[in-house]
């Protein structure tokens, strides 16, 4: 489970590097490069509304296996694109797959953790996606820059694992009991059970700050490493990637074993430093200093998000646990899709510069938001109340 979440991951990160590349074969504008970008996020949103609960009714290998087999499809397409038409088809088709795969992994990975009350699950989901976006984003930068075909060899590589994920499901366990409301749960939807909705309401600011820096990164990373640093290297594209997501995932690490809350809390005043140090490199034009202060904001994105995860993951059980996940990831990649489009279609009237400091701004606001409802759902805990 771990092995396919990380996969995953590391497909959407895949095309990060590459937009420069199909942007220069193709000649289209920044805001059709942060559309392509969008259009995954998006169709994988559509998944979790509909099939984000499902396999809770129907178990975790069955929606697992058509994610799967979804992906085989994306890569398929990606390795035939030879325009935007088909480079949008591919994101879209990956999207669904992804959305569909996410909340199953996300709850089978609690569901099989050794014992109760352990945290390896909420570890993993919390490590996983930051470490597959590092690893995709940077296998396919530096595939752009060294190999003859970087557009068809990285989709190639990753069919072949896609294919490999799929055949090694036959031999995992089910952690699900079928039961009914299978056509029910398909009907579109957000739905948080109610026993989670005070410390979900609390987790939204962290949640949007955290992935919507993320989207600033994949979808228009590349294009500031290019055009307001200069650096033409294209494996600096997916380097830059890379920092972000690799930081945030060996931040997640020593926060496992701290409260959650005081995880999100220092996470989010690490995340808005690190955005502020990377608008005053950006304004500089100080590659060092950017690589330094994205390093910084990715571990305040890993720390912010792994706490808003451990908050969340023990307040259900099994049969809500993927319903809460589709949840939590609908909000998470609404900030991850929506703010980058804005973006997008601002570049060409601002510029990238005045673009990116705007964004950046914003994100700046809404994780100091994040400390400060976090600290202020601790205050409880003082006076002998609950905390959840």
């Amino acid at each position: 489970m771990a092995a396919a979440l990380f996969a995953l991951m590391a497909a959407a990160g895949a095309p990060s590097p590459l937009y420069v590349l199909y942007q220069q074969r193709w000649h289209f504008s920044a805001p059709v490069l942060t559309l392509v970008f969008a259009v995954y996020a998006l169709a994988l949103l559509v998944a979790l509304l509909t099939v984000g609960a499902l396999s809770g009714h129907v178990g975790r290998r069955p929606v697992l296996l058509a994610s799967l087999v979804g992906e085989v499809l994306a890569m398929g397409v990606f390795l035939s694109a030879h325009g935007v038409g088909l480079l949008l088809a591919a994101r879209t088709v990956q999207g669904l797959a992804t959305g569909a795969a996410t909340g199953a992994i996300s709850a089978a990975l609690v569901d099989l953790q050794p014992s109760p009350g352990s945290r390896h699950g909420s570890l993993v989901n919390s490590i996983a996606p930051t470490a597959g976006l590092a690893a995709g984003a940077l296998g396919a930068g530096a595939l752009a820059q060294y190999a003859s075909s970087p557009t068809v060899l990285v989709f190639a590589l990753l069919l072949v694992v896609f294919l490999a994920l799929t055949a090694a499901l036959a031999f995992l366990p089910e952690t699900v009991t079928r039961r009914p409301g299978a056509l029910a749960s398909l009907r579109p939807r957000i739905s948080v059970p109610a026993e989670a909705r005070p410390q979900f309401r609390a987790a939204v600011p962290a949640l949007v700050a955290t992935w919507a820096t993320g989207g600033l990164y994949l979808s228009l990373g590349g294009s500031l490493a290019a055009g307001v640093l200069h650096i033409g290297n294209h494996l600096i594209g997916g380097l830059t990637v890379a920092v972000l997501t690799g930081a945030g995932a060996a931040a997640s690490l020593p926060g496992s074993r701290r409260a959650a809350r005081s995880v999100l809390t220092v996470g989010a005043l690490v995340l808005a430093t690190g955005t502020a140090l990377t608008l005053v490199a950006l304004n500089t034009g100080s590659p060092g200093l950017f690589f330094a202060a994205t390093a910084v904001a990715g571990a305040g994105f890993g720390s912010t998000f792994g706490g808003a995860f451990r908050s969340l993951a023990p307040l259900v059980g099994a049969e809500r646990r993927a319903e809460l996940f589709a949840a939590m990831y609908t909000v998470s990649y609404l900030a991850f899709s929506l703010p980058a489009v804005v973006a997008g279609a601002l570049v060409p009237v601002l510029g990238l510069r005045t673009t990116a400091d705007g964004y950046g701004a914003a994100v700046i606001l809404l994780a100091v938001a994040a400390a400060g409802t976090a600290l202020w759902r601790r205050a409880p805990a003082t006076a002998g109340r609950p905390t959840g």
